[in-house]
């Protein structure tokens, strides 16, 4: 495995992303994933509305976002999967080169712009999907929807999945999409949350519906948009995207850090939102995301409020053997 991980970071971030993946689902399809990769590890199981989650772990949104590879990725044994995000329209994202390793931090910095296949193939690999634990799917909106158009995106996305998502996140703080952050603020924000309940209530989804929050907001704004999440009733928080906020990770000085940054860098102003959420709002349910590699870290969320941990980056850099080094 080691030299394999070795071999996928001398090739370009996202060619041995799509390797990497394909190679999983060929595991999954010869029925090796379990020789490969046995899940010998202890699980905690958590319950929320109904839901059964076999262990605290996840994968986050952003690694399958087309719902390509639920089954492979739920044959590892993450407690739940999140898949996304998928926006009404296909898109490409931005240009490239647009994802960059830092391995020697564990880092990645990403501008890629919710590039996904749309919502309406999504919805054909989720009819086929046979992994049969909780699943996420976490929405967002085209790049050249701007105002109301953006809430209609979002709005399009959520009825289109209602029917087969166990719960559904809503991303307002991807730093790639231009002005998408801008839903932080109490005027955006508010048409969106209104047009979201009177969806759930058209579709009658009764799962959870999560939003999840950037680390960059300060603690007013946040404020502002957890009790908002209070009064509407919906669930929770995913606490946190990426950051644009650089200052500790060790770069040469023409390095171009434009995009959002996730991995070990990441840890500390993740927790800080998520403990700040958890002692303002400790009735929301909180997923915990940012920066977790190891059992410490993966502690550290827990301990910080977070009743659920997703990873990211740290499973690109250790591969699925990172799952029982924190569930073990």
């Amino acid at each position: 495995m080691r030299i394999l991980l070795s071999f996928l970071r001398m090739l370009p971030p996202e060619l041995a992303h799509s390797i990497a993946l394909n190679s999983l689902q060929l595991l999954y399809q010869l029925k090796l994933i379990s020789i490969f990769f046995p899940q010998r590890f202890s699980e905690t199981s958590f319950t929320f509305k109904g839901l059964k989650f076999k262990n605290k772990l996840g994968i986050a949104a952003g690694l399958d976002k087309n719902g390509d590879f639920i089954n492979s990725l739920g044959a590892l044994g993450f407690g739940f999967i999140e898949v996304g995000t998928i926006t009404p329209k296909p898109q490409l994202g931005n240009a490239k080169p647009r994802v960059f390793r830092f391995s020697d931090q564990e880092a990645i910095v990403n501008r890629l712009g919710f590039n996904n296949k749309g919502v309406d193939y999504l919805v054909k690999r989720l009819e086929r999907r046979k992994y049969n634990g909780v699943l996420g799917i976490n929405i967002g909106a085209n790049k050249d929807s701007t105002g109301s158009k953006r809430v209609d995106d979002y709005i399009e996305c959520f009825q289109k999945v209602a029917a087969y998502a166990d719960y559904i996140s809503v991303n307002i703080s991807s730093p790639n999409t231009p002005g998408l952050r801008s839903l932080h603020s109490k005027e955006n924000f508010l048409p969106l949350f209104l047009a979201i309940n009177d969806a759930r209530e058209r579709e009658k989804f009764s799962n959870p519906i999560f939003i999840k929050l950037s680390p960059d907001e300060n603690i007013d704004i946040i404020s502002e948009i957890t009790r908002s999440i209070k009064e509407f009733n919906f669930d929770g928080v995913i606490a946190s995207n990426t950051t644009v906020e650089k200052s500790n990770l060790v770069v040469s000085s023409n390095a171009d850090l434009s995009g959002g940054l996730s991995g070990k860098p990441l840890l500390n102003k993740s927790n800080e939102l998520l403990n700040f959420i958890h002692l303002s709002e400790p009735e929301l349910l909180k997923i915990g995301v940012g920066g977790v590699h190891n059992k410490e870290t993966f502690n550290m969320k827990l301990e910080n409020g977070a009743s659920l941990v997703q990873i990211y980056t740290s499973f690109i850099y250790q591969g699925p053997s990172i799952i029982k080094k924190l569930l073990s």
